[in-house]
């Protein structure tokens, strides 16, 4: 089961990043492939994006996937740090446009660690990834800090692990403001006491029981459409209709789609017409007919005035029927008749 869960209001998306971060997920694991899919859906319909990360970290790869994607995210991201945000999570907190902390929260930043089963080349290319994702990393960090990469490196990947309070986060510019919760957090609380405290806050939310039709008829309301609802009946009937004009689209889509078909295959009909007219009357050459069906495709009027200018060609037996009127008597309209008689297949 993925830990994370998202509270929508009208402007805000709030995600919460509890657990462990994984790949595929798991019980009490973060899945990257969900919260990526979740932040790319809540990105396009929110102008605001709260997410709130209690985590002891993880698998390195699937946490940097998850930072670049809320990087890339175009709505107002703003990190809340509520308990825990060590290793890969504390790298992932350092993501939001804003960076909240917790009074009570820690960070953790630490060495990568990694292994690996194989020949001394297999070994050296574990220890060259692990120097370039530590790089990596210390990048991350020193572009939300006032130090630089390879002082992050010499003072925070010496293979210890090292906590920091609100106070110090806010102090090496980590993190943006500390703020208050409700939770109580005993005094000389380990990082380990902290992490289940605000853990134990998601799992009681999520045990509370809820009316499936209280909690509808909230989340409807907070639809512009639906905010006048007085009751659920209200707003299931409300609910119906548009599902009734949803059909409705449906269905003058797909009349559309059929009528956009009948009209491509007239224009089509109408195209072949006029270049077979051209290549009949010797306007144009048969081998130029893609090159003219493609140009009335583009552009159908000035096409067909660009094939109406130019001029038929005078065939033989065109020239030879034609009448010659005024001239039955002249000897030589008489010899040009029986030529045309003859070429007709007639006597003279």
């Amino acid at each position: 089961m993925t830990v994370f869960k998202s509270i929508l209001n009208e402007d805000t998306a709030c995600l919460l990043l509890y657990g462990e971060v994984s790949d595929e997920g798991g019980e009490g694991k973060i899945s990257c492939r969900d919260i990526v899919n979740e932040l790319m859906y809540l990105d396009s319909n929110y102008r605001s994006l709260s997410i709130r990360i209690n985590s002891v970290g993880g698998d390195v790869y699937p946490g940097i996937a998850i930072f670049n994607a809320i990087r890339q995210c175009k709505s107002n991201v703003t990190i809340y740090i509520d308990g825990i945000a060590a290793s890969i999570a504390g790298v992932i907190a350092l993501s939001g446009k804003k960076v909240e902390m917790s009074r009570y929260a820690r960070i953790m930043l630490h060495n990568v660690s990694g292994g690996c089963y194989g020949n001394k080349d297999d070994l050296r290319d574990m220890i060259r990834e692990l120097e370039s994702l530590e790089s990596t990393i210390g990048e991350i960090i020193s572009n939300r800090c006032r130090k630089s990469p390879d002082e992050v490196k010499a003072e925070y990947f010496d293979g210890k692990d090292h906590w920091l309070k609100a106070d110090e986060a806010l102090d090496m510019g980590l993190v943006d403001a500390i703020y208050d919760v409700e939770e109580s957090v005993p005094d000389g609380s380990t990082t380990d006491d902290i992490y289940r405290i605000f853990t134990n806050r998601l799992e009681s939310f999520r045990q509370q029981p809820q009316s499936d039709n209280d909690m509808k008829l909230e989340d409807l309301k907070k639809i512009p459409r639906f905010a006048n609802c007085a009751d659920e009946t209200a707003a299931m009937t409300l609910l119906g209709e548009t599902v009734v004009r949803a059909d409705k689209a449906d269905e003058l889509e797909t009349e559309n789609s059929m009528l956009k078909m009948a009209v491509q295959a007239m224009e089509t009909e109408r195209i072949d017409a006029a270049v077979d007219a051209a290549v009949t009357d010797g306007r144009i050459e048969a081998g130029q007919k893609e090159t003219y069906k493609n140009l009335l495709k583009a552009d159908f009027k000035n096409g067909t005035a660009a094939l109406n200018a130019l001029r038929p060609k005078r065939l033989l037996k065109n020239e030879l029927n034609k009448p010659q009127p005024g001239t039955e008597g002249n000897p030589w309209e008489k010899k040009q008749a029986e030529i045309r008689n003859r070429y007709n297949g007639k006597k003279g």
